[in-house]
């Protein structure tokens, strides 16, 4: 049963919530969130979604294919979304800010997680212990201290963290320029006193 009804010309309103739709194409993407009609499916892992656009988003995390490129350092991103929260870094653009202390956020989610910090707020708790977060990622990140997951590992060690916080600090230990080298074990170090330290343990001087 169609439940548009046509108003002001060529608009269309649905019925149940009083939405108005002015192509008949978003409005029938609008209906299956009511009928939760899901007819778009990935052709990669078979998930359904109720529009196309959605489709088209998910996939991309199977194909890998980012459309989206920044045109100050040239990252490029699958989503919209990430690749205009990122230009931010860039603008300096800070859309979101606190309403309790006007402090700014390029990002909602930073923003909503300051908020909640602001007003005491903890809703999320560990389901181990439950010790109580304000913020979501808090929360996981503290469980894999119960369960031993560590899904972060260097990309040139292969060492691995339960956050990627952790884990990207520990990567810049093999990036760091290391420009003095032991003349007798070859080592190589970040400062010339520690190079200095280091050959007196070689020789045992």
């Amino acid at each position: 049963m169609n439940m548009a009804k046509k108003t002001r010309g060529t608009s269309h309103e649905y019925k149940h919530c009083c939405q108005l739709f002015d192509e008949l194409s978003p409005y029938k993407e609008h209906e299956r969130t009511h009928s939760r009609e899901k007819p778009y499916i990935c052709k990669h892992c078979k998930k359904a979604f109720s529009n196309s656009s959605d489709c088209k988003k998910h996939e991309r995390i199977h194909t890998g294919e980012k459309p989206y490129t920044c045109q100050h350092c040239k990252k490029c991103f699958s989503q919209l979304g990430n690749y205009k929260t990122h230009k931010r870094t860039h603008t300096g653009v800070k859309p979101y800010s606190c309403k309790h202390c006007k402090m700014c956020f390029s990002r909602l989610e930073n923003c909503k997680n300051h908020e909640r910090t602001r007003r005491g707020e903890e809703p999320y708790s560990c389901q181990y212990c439950k010790k109580c977060f304000s913020q979501l990622g808090n929360c996981k990140t503290h469980e894999r201290t119960h369960t031993g997951v560590k899904p972060y590992s260097c990309k040139h060690c292969k060492m691995c963290f339960t956050s990627s916080s952790h884990c990207k600090q520990h990567e810049r230990s093999h990036i760091v320029e290391k420009p003095y080298t032991c003349k007798f074990c070859k080592k190589c170090l970040c400062r010339s006193s520690e190079r200095t330290r280091h050959e007196r343990a070689c020789t045992g001087e």
